[in-house]
């Protein structure tokens, strides 16, 4: 793919890109995202369906579906994940990892975002599941943000970092984690000091928009998303953070498509839909800042 640039070289040729964060949703939507989409080889697909994906017979059955949609002479893999509950064993966790075609489990605080109504109660209640994912090399894959009441909309994910996130980490030194979709200065410090073990996605949009896109003339239902979009302080340091080369940040859009008619109405649903262009989206920030070489990322 050329990407043009507004730095010395007129274009980047950029391999097929690997997106670690992508909503197919399920039916005849499923093959409509797959027949935009461009650019991507390969992409962690997210279980929050209904019913969720919570065992590895529902991870296998909705990894075909994903391939009977493809459009002709598509290239793509979809790499699977299971959906977390209080309930999710051991067992479960060694299921699908010899499966070979699932490759993290996504845990969302019950009640948090779309779908997350089977979510965790009590992170306590994953430790054995998480004990035997950092033994078989598993990643915890965590929607950051607390569903307290009484939080404030905007610090859910600040105060994840230190009532969740930080004790997770704490008592699983060896289990791979990525802090999804991040949105604070917050959560890139903490990501930065924590060991190599613990990464985190950016999507385009939280790098190209603070929250006053969200209210810009009216209120805008297709900048709705969660984790919310937050102040330009935030959004400046997740620019600064994707754009360092440090591979502790990486791609994961969260492209999350709706129907328009759910969008917008009066209690619009929660997500941007990114997926038909986010290439050129990420390419946009990088151009922005004088870093297209660092958009493609290094061979390990």
């Amino acid at each position: 793919m050329a990407a043009e640039t507004k730095s010395e070289t007129n274009t980047l040729e950029l391999p097929f890109a690997d997106d670690f964060h992508l909503h197919l949703r399920d039916g005849k939507v499923t093959a409509s995202c797959l027949k935009q989409m461009k650019g991507i080889g390969r992409a962690i697909i997210m279980p929050n369906l209904k019913p969720p994906v919570i065992n590895t017979k529902m991870a296998l059955a909705y990894r075909e579906r994903i391939l009977k949609g493809l459009p002709e002479g598509m290239e793509f893999t979809p790499l699977m994940t299971l959906y977390m509950t209080d309930k999710t064993s051991p067992e479960d966790i060694k299921e699908a990892k010899a499966s070979g075609h699932v490759y993290a489990v996504k845990l969302y605080p019950k009640g948090v975002t779309t779908n997350s109504e089977s979510g965790v109660t009590d992170i306590k209640n994953c430790f054995p599941a998480l004990k035997e994912m950092a033994a078989i090399g598993m990643p915890l894959l965590i929607h950051g943000e607390v569903f307290t009441p009484s939080v404030d909309f905007f610090d859910r994910e600040k105060v994840f970092l230190k009532e969740v996130m930080g004790p997770v980490v704490k008592a699983n030194p060896k289990l791979k984690v990525v802090m999804e979709h991040i949105t604070t200065k917050d959560a890139v410090e903490f990501v930065s000091k924590c060991g190599p073990l613990v990464g985190a996605t950016i999507t385009p949009h939280h790098m190209l928009y603070n929250r006053n896109a969200i209210f810009n003339k009216g209120l805008c239902p297709h900048m709705f998303c969660l984790p919310i979009l937050k102040r330009e302080e935030h959004r400046l340091a997740l620019v600064a953070a994707a754009t360092s080369g440090n591979p502790k940040f990486f791609a994961g859009t969260d492209s999350a498509p709706h129907p328009r008619s759910k969008k917008e109405s009066a209690c619009g649903c929660a997500g941007c839909y990114v997926g038909f262009a986010s290439i050129q989206l990420y390419a946009e920030t990088f151009d922005k800042e004088g870093k297209m070489d660092k958009l493609k990322a290094p061979h390990p």
